[in-house]
């Protein structure tokens, strides 16, 4: 990379929550961050939808540095900060900065979960750099940790809270004992999720994540639709309660591990964590990452995983490092895709299930109910059963079943094989255990 002389010239695509946030940095700290990088950074421009448009929270900002026009910004930066969301045209400005010779640094899950793999070789390709640590974990640093502080380890395994919206709902339902609905209006009214919230409840927002965790974790190339993914929107008041009668709570846990020299598993879906793991009192819209490595053992990294001004501390990190190597003319870590290993689908994966049944309440139930787990070699390690009220006419008993550790596969055709018996009245809960 040649160096920067002069002023490092920024622009910023996006001025919304997160975008007004990093211009409000780089005004406060224009000294700081010029003493940091050994230049002064000099805002270019600031793309916006409309620039007639109000600015967000009475940002102070002079509006002749205000265009609608993101890809021709993109193009007379030395540094393009982009923070618009979505695929496009968010996709189209990245590339045509890094035609321009210019380095990027955005929080976009979305488009690194799809084309990261382009993106990357574009930057490698032209020189010039492209940093992301706000896409996962908002204000927390984990990908600068597994990328450098762990780049001598091997990584095995990393589980984790990224989307607060799900942490939130899930959070209030084992606190409050609200349902569903109600603890996610709970979550409208106070900011925590979208009108739609459907990229966060069903688990979208962490499926992106999770890819961008087990490329960088495991240098090879993982896509978002690589990922298994379920949402929380099956979670109900009665699978909070009986969780937490078995010392458990429920939370959505993006997972990514390796298996030896196989290939990767990345999956997102409701798990059900002990209340000794540290996870588990990750309370609200918080974010925690548990990072599990062959020489440095288990690390966690916690704290804000979204809004304006956390986020934009995590932007600004990354545009100083970026600017930085401009003005030394060097070039930080690229893309690590040696490994080059294969996705492996969710049946490969080995966890634990727990299972509640509503079973006829007479004698020869539990006996059949073991049958079906032997049948495939899956190994019980409690039962817990309730006995029925006799609503509906029918007396009927709850049974929680918690698994020793199996593969997916046989976990799954045993859930399967329980719909069929014919003691069973009805699967209510399938939820994996994770954390033991």
């Amino acid at each position: 990379m040649n160096k920067t002389r002069g002023p490092v010239r920024i622009g910023v695509l996006g001025c919304g929550t997160v975008g007004s946030e990093v211009v409000r940095l780089l005004q406060a700290s224009a000294t700081d961050l010029a003493s940091r990088i050994g230049a002064p950074l000099e805002l270019v421009g600031v793309a916006v939808k409309d620039p007639a448009d109000p600015l967000p929270g009475n940002l102070d900002l002079d509006r002749t540095l205000l265009t609608g026009d993101a890809l021709a910004l993109a193009q007379r930066a030395d540094v393009v900060v982009e923070l618009m969301g979505g695929i496009e045209p968010a996709r189209s400005a990245i590339l045509a900065a890094i035609g321009a010779g210019a380095s990027v640094v955005t929080a976009n899950k979305a488009l690194l979960g799809l084309h990261g793999p382009e993106l990357y070789a574009a930057a490698s390709a032209a020189g010039v750099e492209i940093y992301f640590e706000a896409a996962v974990g908002g204000a927390i640093p984990i990908l600068r940790p597994i990328r450098e502080s762990l780049a001598g380890d091997t990584i095995t395994r990393v589980l984790g809270i990224v989307n607060g919206t799900t942490n939130y709902v899930l959070d209030r339902m084992t606190l409050e004992g609200l349902d569903f609905g109600e603890a996610l209006r709970q979550a409208q009214r106070l900011g925590y999720a979208e009108a739609d919230p459907t990229a966060d409840i069903e688990g979208y927002d962490a499926a992106s994540k999770a890819a961008i965790l087990a490329s960088l974790a495991f240098h090879t190339r993982v896509s978002a639709d690589q990922v298994y993914r379920e949402g929380i929107g099956q979670i109900t008041a009665a699978s909070v309660e009986a969780a937490g009668a078995t010392g458990h709570v429920v939370k959505l846990l993006a997972i990514v591990e390796r298996k030896g020299s196989a290939g990767v598993i990345a999956r997102v879906h409701p798990s059900l964590v002990p209340l000794s793991h540290p996870l588990a009192s990750v309370h609200g819209a918080f974010n925690a990452i548990y990072v599990e490595a062959e020489a440095a053992g288990e690390l966690m990294f916690y704290g804000h995983g979204a809004g304006g001004r956390p986020t934009a501390s995590a932007v600004v990190g990354d545009l100083v490092t970026v600017a930085r190597h401009r003005v030394d003319g060097s070039l930080g870590p690229g893309e690590s895709a040696y490994l080059a290993l294969p996705a492996l689908p969710v049946g490969q994966a080995s966890t634990r299930y727990q299972i509640r049944l509503f079973v006829k309440d007479q004698p020869g139930v539990l006996a059949g109910v073991s049958r079906v787990f032997a049948a495939e070699g899956v190994s019980i390690e409690t039962v817990r059963q309730t006995a029925g009220d006799g609503s509906n006419g029918v007396e009927l008993a709850t049974l929680t079943v918690v698994t020793h550790q199996a593969p997916e596969r046989s976990l799954e055709r045993v859930a399967q094989a329980l719909r069929r018996e014919a003691t069973v009245a009805s699967v209510v809960d399938v939820i994996r255990v994770e954390g033991v």
